[in-house]
């Protein structure tokens, strides 16, 4: 893997080397190796990696681009409620779009008109190897009825409402922030 700079950056860099790795944990959900590694520092320690299964996210506009279809949940592990956008975990050999269609039809019983890749990030790149793949659709007809049912409750939300419910802590699933964020960036560059 080529080491690539951006603006401003002075040099290279160097990769951390990585020697043997043996095997802690290994799940479906999850998986935890120790790593032997080497910094370009030269200085070597033992550092864990963490996999997790690759997500899929979409963010739903209606077609006027004024509202988000936002579920409101609880999440137990960091027993927190807040609003996510639809998605999930992609299942073996499917193709990431494939898990937005699929998880915004589950979840909500809507099926989007189009779909659009935003953007694929790492929500945890120094420990945890799990990409979240986040997708744009704009319009959606409701076909169904949600068949998760374990999912929360999704409901049309004002797009002008979002920063508001960011900054209240109402937002805090990294999908539904990198997703809702990009397309109010994306708004504000249109501006």
């Amino acid at each position: 893997m080529s080491a690539e700079q951006g603006p401003g950056l002075q040099g290279p860099g160097s990769p951390w080397q990585v020697g043997r790795v043996r095997p802690v944990l290994d799940s479906p959900w999850l998986r935890v190796g120790l790593a032997d590694v080497t910094k370009p520092s030269g200085q070597f320690e033992e550092h864990y990696m963490v996999w997790l299964p690759p997500a899929a996210v979409v963010v739903v506009l209606d077609e006027p681009g004024e509202h988000v279809l936002l579920g409101w949940r609880h999440r137990f592990v960091p027993d927190v409620w807040g609003y996510e956008i639809p998605g999930g975990l992609i299942e073996d050999g499917e193709a990431p779009a494939a898990t937005a269609r699929r998880e915004l039809l589950e979840e909500t019983g809507f099926r989007a008109r189009g779909l659009r890749h935003l953007v694929t990030f790492e929500p945890a790149v120094g420990i945890a190897r799990n990409p979240h793949h986040v997708f744009l659709a704009r319009g959606a007809e409701q076909v169904d009825e949600p068949t998760e049912c374990d999912e929360g409750v999704f409901g049309w939300v004002p797009m002008a409402q979002v920063p508001a419910l960011i900054a209240a802590g109402k937002i805090t699933n990294s999908g539904t922030l990198v997703g809702l964020l990009y397309v109010l960036a994306d708004r504000a560059a249109d501006a």
